[in-house]
């Protein structure tokens, strides 16, 4: 076990992180040690053991647990129910894999985390059978429209609407004499689908932590959330997350809850043109970028390796690489929402050019309702790319 944190989650009200005492009735001691522990190990990162060291201290404030049911007892359960797992070392004399076990999260604890953060951010999303998305076209889709038009030669079987034949059927030729003809046969229009390919950005530079504001969690937080709910809710759409640094490199959804932050600076040009060449690898015609930073860009890697960085101000060079990349992506009708978790003027001066370049939106926000604010925007442009 590794020493408790200097700073408890107590102590981390910047971040929106406050524990309440909580007693439900219908709760188990179980469900409620769950809840906290899964907050707890997305602020760590994936690292279990420092997520149990927080919840020991938790539980001495709060006193979550009972003589008959620990700590232990939690952890020996969450083994039980598939959450965790032993991970042994390998020998490296004997390779057989003997050794002290590290505890570990499981596949299904990554599923339940990002559930969590989609019913967490989106709670308020009621979720439907076929989410997809709609366009104003009517024609051989496959979603039903409600309106009906007569039989044509060459239209599909499936696309009959039964009840309402059988209604022409007995209105034309009687109860007594019913007969179904080819003039009664009515079908019922479809919609096209669409699909929205969207990548998120997320800053992971240094800043992503200074001040004593935690910004990396909420960020994934949102992340977790948008992947739950687009493979659930929209399930034709795609989502690809990408990190940006010093450079930009493309994560899988499960790599989210060890998300860390590094001593980077921030190439947004470097993200932006992994952002781009993963859109254009896409087949359907509608495409987007979320971006989230909280700082202005202050690194490029020169064609010969080396990076130029300069964290003083605005860099002339570096915006201007940005504003060009923000042209290219609008003349390949890639929009930009771009989330600004910073009020400084002059960087609101920069996303306001950045923005205008783009003809893309912007937005200046703190971590309250970031969540909310992505997901509107999602659901706001999908709706105006299709219409």
């Amino acid at each position: 076990m590794k020493k408790p944190p200097k700073h408890t989650p107590l102590q981390q009200q910047k971040s929106g992180f406050i524990f309440t005492k909580h007693t439900a009735k219908q709760e188990s001691i179980f469900d409620r040690l769950f809840g906290v522990f899964q907050e707890l190990i997305t602020h760590t990162s994936g690292d279990f053991d420092e997520a149990i060291n927080w919840l020991h201290q938790l539980d001495q404030e709060y006193e979550i647990t009972t003589e008959d049911y620990t700590i232990d007892d939690f952890i020996q359960e969450l083994k039980d129910r598939g959450y965790i797992r032993e991970e042994f070392q390998q020998d490296g004399n004997q390779g057989d894999g003997q050794g002290d076990g590290k505890l570990a999260i499981t596949e299904k604890l990554e599923r339940a985390l990002r559930k969590r953060a989609l019913e967490q951010i989106f709670g308020n999303i009621k979720r439907s059978g076929q989410g997809n998305h709609k366009t104003k076209f009517i024609g051989s889709g496959d979603e039903q429209s409600g309106d009906f038009r007569n039989y044509q030669f060459g239209d599909a079987m499936d696309q009959i609407s039964m009840t309402e034949s059988i209604k022409n059927a007995q209105i034309n030729n009687g109860i007594g004499d019913f007969r179904l003809t080819e003039n009664d046969l009515v079908v019922e229009e479809s919609m096209h689908k669409s699909q929205m390919s969207t990548v998120l950005m997320i800053d992971i530079s240094h800043s992503m932590i200074l001040y004593g504001e935690d910004r990396i969690t909420p960020a994934k937080k949102v992340a977790m959330a948008l992947s739950e709910l687009i493979t659930t809710r929209y399930p034709k759409d795609t989502l690809d997350i990408l990190v940006f640094g010093n450079d930009a490199w493309p994560i899988k959804i499960k790599d989210l809850p060890y998300l860390r932050v590094g001593p980077y600076h921030t190439n947004t040009v470097a993200g932006l043109e992994l952002a781009m060449d993963i859109l254009r690898r896409k087949r359907n015609t509608n495409k987007q970028i979320f971006m989230i930073t909280d700082g202005k860009p202050s690194c490029l890697k020169l064609p010969d390796g080396r990076y130029y960085k300069n964290s003083n101000g605005l860099d002339e060079h570096i915006v201007n690489k940005c504003y060009m990349m923000a042209a290219q992506a609008r003349k390949l009708h890639i929009p930009i929402t771009t989330f600004m978790i910073a009020s400084d003027p002059y960087l609101q001066q920069f996303v306001d050019q950045f923005t205008l370049a783009n003809q893309g939106k912007s937005f200046y926000t703190g971590l309250q309702g970031l969540g909310e604010m992505i997901f509107t925007d999602y659901d706001t442009n999908r709706k105006q790319k299709l219409r």
